[in-house]
């Protein structure tokens, strides 16, 4: 039986991310009384969450689920996508660096800074490192530079990608996995994702990423 439970749990998940966008609409308003489907909310655009669908068909629940644990929870989610969204201030995050020490994203204010969300275990993510090597050594001297905001939990192996990469921009974690402290505060449940905030600590852009993030870039600094 609790082989049967193990299966069921690690299928599902794969179904809700297989269904196209359009099923997944269909299933949330059939299911308005279900907290399940807050999940499939969620998952309307995994990589790119956008607060403003996502709010529309969470209105649209009933008001059981709404006012529910899993509702607030959510609703709290929304809320961080909204203060971390683009003209927006950028939220604060102070974490340790790969020697121990406490660094900020305060620390950059004056420069053009990509928020970069990843982790070592992380395959997208270290898919999409190459890319940034490459955008970093172009812009590097140009005001611009890259935090990264590691969700790993296992210092060696965060050290060790960070090696492997060859990432040469500060990075910071607390070492908690998905609780990471930023993760709420900027809505991340996914990874890789990312913010740009200008030199006055502005969102300018969010999950741009490869020839997205290079004309954004070559746009802004001139």
């Amino acid at each position: 039986m609790k082989k049967i439970l193990f299966a069921i749990a690690f299928i599902l998940p794969f179904f809700v991310f297989a269904q196209t966008k359009e099923e997944k609409i269909k299933q949330i308003l059939a299911n308005p009384k279900d907290p399940a489907t807050l999940q499939i909310i969620q998952r309307l655009e995994t990589y790119n969450p956008d607060y403003k669908e996502m709010r529309t068909y969470f209105k649209k629940l009933d008001k059981s689920v709404r006012k529910s644990t899993q509702g607030k929870i959510f609703d709290r989610y929304l809320k961080a996508l909204e203060n971390s969204s683009v003209g927006k201030k950028a939220p604060g995050i102070t974490q340790f660096d790969v020697a121990g020490e406490p660094y900020s994203l305060q620390d950059l204010k004056g420069k053009y800074v990509l928020v970069d969300f990843w982790a070592s275990w992380c395959p997208p993510c270290r898919e999409e490192n190459p890319k940034l090597v490459a955008i970093y050594q172009d812009f590097k001297d140009k005001n611009f530079e890259i935090l990264g905001v590691s969700f790993d939990k296992d210092m060696n192996a965060w050290k060790k990608a960070i090696a492997d990469d060859k990432l040469t921009w500060k990075h910071i974690s607390d070492l908690q996995h998905w609780n990471n402290g930023a993760a709420g505060v900027y809505g991340i449940k996914a990874i890789p994702q990312n913010v740009l905030v200008n030199p006055e600590g502005i969102i300018v852009a969010r999950n741009l990423h490869g020839d997205d993030l290079r004309k954004k870039l070559e746009e802004m600094l001139k």
